[in-house]
This record gives structure tokens, C-alpha cells and sequence, in this order.
């Protein structure tokens, strides 16, 4: 049964290939009020590398006191597969948040920065200089343990208690977590309010100060419908790195209005029309999200998944299975 776009046409002015990056595990079940088992968290990230995805954010090494849903962090980190090609990223605060994931075998860490003052005062009790004095020795530890460091920055387009951000606030931050030594930036709209012109704007001032597109990845809430707009305005300049989170789970829980991280299978689905390809399995991803919306009790919000629940093929609603193919050839 055919049920992937019919017509896939690559652009010319588009990657010919993206990397998805799965935030699910972590982003999206981190504001869960209802406790997640650690098997299930590990059955989800075992699934989501049988769909394809080879960047998966697996946890968060933060305080239990401040996310308890991810308390079992090590737990998880010991029980899932560790297949070859596939990273398993994983939060970390401070010095003891990377001390705790190195002894978990964490080969890559992420840091997290605000691009507003008033974020940073909300969220982590600083600055947004006083941040970054915070990540600068973790980025310099976790490199010195052979350890890859991304870099997070959030309230890039919009901030709750301030409003607009400027591009250039954005581009400062930015520009000091490469210094440190971070190998990407993820640019956050954590609440959600950025459309393709505010896009444009934020990555042409990256571009301006001599970022390239690929020190860059993008990481867009569908809050007001506008994420996959933003990818393709993300796309327009190279960007080739996207964050996004099986079934839409998620969003920050210290942001109001930050619910609706951009559905993964909305952005393959999109992905895969344009021609560009991802390694994901649709089919399983969707399976996935079905799966786990059963554990939760609620209905997936990503528009492909109720598009595409009924007519999953049997071999993919599975607990498990191997490592699936990317749908190139459009056919279940």
C-alpha cells in the first residue's frame, strides 16, 4: 500500500540530505507528570534506532530535585543498545551533571545556554554571562575525555518575560559556546512564536559574523503551526541538522506556552516530499509514536502519526525489531 508523498521533488537549493536529531527520550518526556518506567524509556530508544535515527538524546544528567522524570538517567544509559553509528547524546548542567554521565559511558554531552537574561535568571538562577562561566570547564572536560560537546541556546526568537530577542544577542551566545568548543549549536525557539522571516533574520546574522550553517542546527516548537515553515526557511540556508521529537512530545517546562516540539514524523514526512534523505523508516517512527502514546494514555499530537496509525503494515507495529531501511522507495 502506497502511502508516502507520491511525488518527491529534490530542490536544487536544498541539502540533499539532513540529520534528524530525536530530542523524544529526553525533551520530550522530561515535563511528563505521570511517571515513565525506565523500560519503557529504553524500549523507546531501542525503537527509535530500529526506525533509522542515528541521533538520539538519550537523557538529562540534571538534579532528580529538578526533573525527577529523569532520575533514572544512568539506569537508562546502562540498558539500552549502543549499536555502531548511532550517538547517544546526553544533557548535562554543570561539572557534576558530566561527571556522572562520563561514569556512564556518555560519549557525547550537551550544555545549555539562554539567549536572554531573564530566561537565565528563571531557569538557572544567573546570567547569561554567569552561564556560560558555568558550562565553559564542562565543555573544556567533557573534550579532554574525548567526549563530543553540543551546545544549546534557547529563547532565540521570543522570550515570555522580555519579548523579541535580538538576532544579535542570539549570535553572541552562539558565537562563545563554538569558542569553547562546542562542535554545533542548536538555536532553541522554546516558545515557539519564530516564523520564516524571524528565521531568516537570526541565520543571516550567524552568517554575517562567519558561522556556517553547519556549526548550526535548528530546533523549532510548533506552539503556532509555523515549525515546518521555519525548517524550510532553515533548509533555504544550509542548515542540515534539525532537532525534533517522536510524536511531538514535549517542551520546556520552565517556559510558558512552550508545548508542541516539532513532530519528528512531520518533519520526515516533509523531508522525504522535498527528496531529501534522513535514513528514517516512517513506518517504524510511526509505529514507535503509536506505542508509546498507548503507554502514555493519550493520543500522539503529530499530524502524521493520526494520519498514518490505521495503515502501519503489521511487521512494523512490533515491540522490536532490526534496524529499519530509510522509505526511499515510497512504498510500505
Amino acid at each position: 500500500m502506497q502511502w508516502f508523498p507520491e511525488v518527491r521533488r529534490p530542490a536544487a537549493d536544498l541539502p540533499p540530505q539532513v540529520t534528524v536529531f530525536e530530542v523524544g527520550a529526553r525533551d520530550g518526556l522530561q515535563a511528563e507528570k505521570q511517571t515513565v518506567t525506565t523500560a519503557t524509556k529504553v524500549e523507546l530508544i531501542n525503537r527509535l534506532m530500529s526506525a533509522g535515527l542515528t541521533h538520539i538524546e538519550a537523557t538529562s544528567f540534571v538534579s532528580p530535585k529538578w526533573v525527577p522524570q529523569l532520575a533514572d538517567a544512568a539506569e537508562v544509559m546502562a540498558a539500552i543498545e549502543r549499536p555502531p553509528g548511532v550517538r547517544l547524546p546526553v544533557l548535562v548542567p554543570n561539572q557534576r551533571g558530566l561527571e556522572r554521565a562520563l561514569a556512564a559511558g556518555a560519549q557525547d554531552v550537551a550544555v545549555f545556554v539562554s539567549a536572554t537574561e531573564e530566561f537565565a535568571r528563571a531557569n538557572l538562577n544567573t546570567t547569561v554571562e554567569g552561564a556560560l562561566e558555568m558550562v565553559a570547564p564542562v565543555v573544556t572536560d567533557a573534550r579532554a575525555a574525548g567526549v563530543r560537546v553540543r551546545g544549546y541556546v534557547s529563547m532565540c526568537w521570543g522570550d515570555p518575560w522580555q519579548g523579541p530577542v535580538p538576532a544579535a544577542s542570539v549570535v553572541r551566545v552562539t558565537d562563545r559556546l563554538l569558542e569553547l568548543g562546542c562542535h554545533r549549536v542548536s538555536l532553541g525557539d522554546t516558545i515557539g512564536v519564530a516564523t520564516a522571516g524571524g528565521v531568516h533574520q537570526v541565520l543571516q546574522a550567524h552568517g554575517d559574523h562567519g558561522i556556517a550553517p553547519d556549526q548550526l542546527a535548528l530546533h523549532f516548537h510548533d506552539t503556532y503551526g509555523q515549525a515546518l515553515t521555519n525548517v524550510y526557511a532553515g533548509l533555504q540556508f544550509g542548515v542540515t541538522e534539525f532537532d525534533s521529537s517522536a510524536g511531538g512530545l514535549g517542551g520546556c517546562p520552565y517556559a510558558h506556552s512552550a508545548t508542541g516540539n516539532l513532530a519528528t514524523e512531520d518533519l520526515v514526512w516533509m523531508l522525504h516530499g522535498l527528496g531529501i534523505e534522513t535514513g528514517v523508516n516512517l513506518a517504524a517512527l510511526v509505529a514507535t509514536s503509536v506505542w508509546l502514546a498507548r503507554r502514555l494514555g493519550r493520543p500522539s499530537p503529530s499530524r502524521v502519526v493520526n494520519a498514518l496509525a490505521g495503515r502501519i503494515a503489521p511487521e512494523h507495529d512490533q515491540q522490536r525489531g532490526p534496524r529499519q531501511q530509510s522509505d526511499e522507495t515510497g512504498q510500505d
